[in-house]
């Protein structure tokens, strides 16, 4: 196991305890510029899923996801490495703080790496469940 694969095991390990709180984690693992996308792309009600390119920027990312929903939970179930890129599958479950409808959806999250930092990272997920459950 790679200390890239030790570190994001960790960070998920935070972010599943600390219900969202821990996004000095993620950022420690964050180029200065990195490619971070969505497959929400930024729609209308999510908006904080826009594409994102520095370290501030995912910053900004994660904390508007936490302005806007409260985590339910976060459970990576596996994780697969192949040289830099590192995939975890696993699930979760936000609340939207606005509506207070919940959503729980099958979660995949591909990384890849550079001299120890993130360069790259897009998340897949049941967008059409996230835009249901922002919907007053």
């Amino acid at each position: 196991m790679s200390q890239n694969l030790d570190r994001l095991k960790e960070a998920y390990r935070q972010w599943d305890a600390s219900k969202g709180a821990s996004i000095d984690a993620w950022l420690a693992l964050v180029a200065d510029q990195a490619d971070f996308c969505s497959l929400a792309q930024g729609r209308p009600t999510v908006e904080f899923s826009a594409r994102r390119g520095t370290r501030d920027e995912v910053r900004g990312y994660l904390e508007a996801l936490t302005a806007e929903w409260a985590m339910i939970h976060y459970t990576p179930e596996y994780f697969i490495e192949q040289g830099d890129r590192i995939v975890m599958f696993g699930a979760t479950s936000w609340r939207n703080k606005r509506t207070g409808k919940e959503v729980e959806t099958a979660k995949a999250d591909f990384w890849r790496f550079e001299d120890g930092k993130a360069v790259a990272f897009y998340e897949m997920f049941d967008t059409a469940a996230l835009l249901a459950a922002a919907q007053p």
